[in-house]
């Protein structure tokens, strides 16, 4: 099966191009204002025809039901990404398919993910209550593993081209994410970075086969 790849923390329309170019299935845009990745949804807007074909997310960080209905609208956007300590039964009417980040640290953590609602699609991320992802850090890979045999989850936290192999190999995930691992800076991609991501990714397909 094909590993599937969003490329998130997108600021510019040349890097949305670029991840489209490299084969991207979908870009992330983070409307969360303490990010040093913030976009706002006329921005979003403008960004995203650089990739028209490929799925848009908006990330968000506790944002009221109301506020992240209205950023889908303005911005148009194709799924929303929860990414703080949103109850996912209260965004449900935002008009858009949700993602749900959680961190695994034991058992109860991987059963936990695995009850929440088929409909919404699980993002496995590094914990970190302060900056909500983009650090660099690993996600806990052996629990994210015990998840992705339960249902399809989406794998980030720290994935580079030097790592992304392994991951997948080790998880099995349906997705990966990436947004720090090909930076120059945040919120600024890197050409190269992406080339050797998908390579590796490619690399790691062909090997689970």
């Amino acid at each position: 099966m094909r590993t599937r790849v969003k490329v998130c923390g997108i600021t510019r329309a040349e890097d949305a191009g670029l991840a489209a170019a490299a084969g991207a299935d979908a870009i992330g845009f983070v409307f969360w204002p303490k990010s040093p990745r913030v976009v706002t949804p006329a921005q979003a807007a403008a960004i995203w025809t650089a990739g028209a074909l490929i799925a848009r997310v908006g990330v968000f960080v506790n944002e009221s039901p109301a506020i992240v209905r209205d950023v889908v609208r303005e911005a148009r956007l194709t799924a929303v990404q929860l990414h703080g300590d949103e109850q996912v039964e209260e965004y449900v009417s935002c008009g858009a398919p949700l993602i749900k980040a959680v961190s695994l640290s034991d058992a109860a953590s991987v059963s936990a993910a695995a009850a929440l609602p088929a409909s919404v699609t699980i993002m496995v991320d590094a914990s970190d209550h302060v900056r909500r992802g983009g650090t660099g850090q690993l996600a806990d890979w052996a629990h994210a593993a015990e998840l992705a045999r339960l249902r399809p989850i989406i794998l980030a936290g720290g994935l580079t081209p030097a790592n992304v192999s392994d991951a997948i190999r080790r998880v099995r995930p349906w997705a990966i994410d990436v947004s720090s691992g090909v930076e120059v800076s945040p919120g600024i991609k890197n050409a190269a970075s992406l080339t050797a991501l998908f390579g590796a990714i490619g690399t790691a397909m062909q090997e689970a086969r």
